[in-house]
């Protein structure tokens, strides 16, 4: 099922309206591959959009986590991001502590790792979650 009708057919469980704006803000967000914290959306939203407001973007933002089609992720900076989910794939970060780009990453050896790891101690893994912290290449050269 694509992410729209997901989307629609959240709504219309939770007896919530299809808006206009809802959508504008679906569409914003599913064209990106950013990690859009609500201020980071609503700033880009509100160019082409002036009439969409912060808190509508917000809300929204929790309705794309709550129907599964975002996920919310904290980068240890207080501000919640959130990322479109797109189906099974999983990957990782690598999180600039300085700028806070976010890189996205697969590394298949670390997830064999990880397998390992909790077969040696007989742990079934339902999830799990790999960031790393430090400095981009743009940075760290900046730093030299």
């Amino acid at each position: 099922m694509d992410q729209l009708q997901k989307f629609k057919d959240y709504l219309s469980l939770k007896g919530l309206k299809n808006t206009s704006q809802r959508l504008v803000i679906l569409e914003t967000f599913l064209s990106s591959e950013s990690h859009y914290s609500t201020e980071d959306l609503y700033l880009k939203l509100r160019i082409e959009h002036p009439k969409i407001g912060y808190a509508t973007v917000h809300r929204t933002l929790k309705l794309f986590a709550e129907c599964g089609i975002a996920a919310e992720r904290n980068f240890g900076d207080g501000q919640t991001r959130f990322e479109p989910v797109h189906g099974e794939e999983h990957h990782d970060h690598l999180v600039c502590t300085r700028c806070g780009l976010i890189i996205e990453f697969e590394e298949p050896q670390i997830e064999k790792l990880q397998e390992s790891v909790a077969a040696t101690h007989q742990f079934t893994i339902e999830n799990h979650r790999l960031e790393l912290y430090g400095l981009c290449s743009i940075c760290t050269a900046a730093d030299l």
